[in-house]
């Protein structure tokens, strides 16, 4: 194995490669997909910087409602306050960094389980047991630590970085793309929750994959219903490696005909709609004329990766006394979908930490993985390849 400076160095070199134009590009070099460097970079650069979805306001109908998550093993801490603001904490108590939540519920407020403190919804300390007259104890400077939300069409966000830019200029160009979708008026219908043995990043580009689709997806949605733009015109490329990816395709459940009809906001021109979207790090979206499904991803581990499927149905699909039923067998195509990708995004991992590896050019079909790749290695690395290998 090269020693560390090597193996960067290689990573810069392979980086020129893959900022070459589309014609004459390669894909990313192997390191970024398994090396423990790389991933704590990416944490700091991306993760711990960026907005990141987190999920859907309804999940947090009524006050008091919570969840918690360690996002990229930060302990996070979801609540509804009593004003009907959605706020995020780090899940840590002021004292001693107990997790003051655990889980998901609905609550009045925390209690640490270690020494009592207790927490209204909005974070503040209310009682800390037995310090209420410690000299000098302020409990205005004990509350929860608050973490940065915003909330855009239904979706939470959050960023650690308190000096990220507002949550609307993140997402500027991909609300303008996506904004006909209306996910604000739709509602969720379920999840699916998926981990994979694969870099983070590899469950990206498999989504954005259109080279891949004939070769895998033979069993669910390839196919002349599904017909995919092969002059290179079909990727909107927006900065901060944004993608926007419009097409004609048929609704994703098994007979390929729609179970709702396209969605009423849409116009007859879109009964063949199939769109995806990239927002940077860890939204991707797939939509149809039906319905809206965005995947979340969070990376696990530099090898392991948790993806959740998110299925939104106009308002007024639910009245639909198969309602259930139906949205099972959408389901059930996309389980499909998933169990075709599953082994192969195991073995792209593997191949990438092989010595033999070189990454292969680019297809036209694969200009949103070109574009996102760019973006990535130059927000990851920019001048830091050394600093990385020091």
């Amino acid at each position: 194995m090269p020693a560390t400076g090597d193996r960067f160095a290689e990573v810069a070199r392979a980086r020129a490669a893959t900022r070459a134009p589309l014609a004459q590009a390669r894909h990313g070099p192997g390191e970024i997909y398994h090396s423990p460097a790389v991933f704590q970079l990416e944490k700091e650069r991306l993760f711990m910087r960026d907005w990141l979805c987190v999920g859907r306001a309804e999940e947090l109908a009524q006050p008091g409602d919570y969840v918690t998550e360690r996002l990229l093993d930060e302990p996070v801490l979801l609540v509804r306050d009593r004003d009907g603001s959605i706020k995020a904490f780090s899940n840590v108590c002021a004292h001693r960094g107990v997790a003051v939540a655990i889980g998901a519920g609905r609550v009045g407020e925390f209690r640490c389980p270690h020494h009592g403190w207790r927490y209204d919804l909005g974070g503040r300390l209310v009682a800390a047991p037995g310090l209420e007259d410690k000299a000098g104890f302020d409990p205005r400077a004990c509350g929860l630590r608050p973490i940065r939300t915003g909330e855009w069409a239904g979706w939470i966000f959050l960023t650690f970085d308190d000096q990220a830019p507002p949550l609307a200029t993140h997402l500027a160009h991909y609300a303008k793309d996506f904004a006909f979708l209306r996910q604000e008026d739709c509602r969720l219908a379920g999840k699916i929750v998926a981990e994979f043995d694969c870099n983070w990043k590899l469950i990206v580009e498999n989504l954005m994959d259109f080279y891949h689709v004939e070769t895998i997806h033979k069993a669910s949605f390839a196919g002349p219903e599904y017909r995919f733009d092969t002059q290179g015109r079909l990727f909107e490329l927006r900065p901060g490696g944004g993608v926007a990816a419009f097409y004609n395709a048929a609704p994703m459940v098994f007979g390929k005909q729609s179970l709702f009809g396209r969605m009423p906001w849409l116009d007859p021109s879109h009964d063949l709609l199939g769109c995806i979207g990239f927002l940077q790090p860890n939204l991707n979206l797939l939509a149809r004329s039906d319905y809206v499904r965005p995947y979340v991803t969070w990376p696990l581990s530099p090898t392991r990766t948790r993806a959740v499927a998110y299925f939104l149905f106009p308002e007024r699909c639910f009245a639909d006394p198969e309602f259930a039923a139906k949205v099972e067998r959408y389901k059930d195509f996309v389980r499909l979908v998933v169990d075709e990708d599953i082994a192969l995004v195991k073995s792209l991992q593997q191949g990438s930490a092989a010595r033999t590896f070189r990454p292969g050019p680019l297809s036209v079909l694969e200009a949103g993985i070109h574009h996102v790749l760019n973006n990535y290695l130059e927000r990851t690395f920019g001048d830091g390849e050394r600093e990385a290998a020091e």
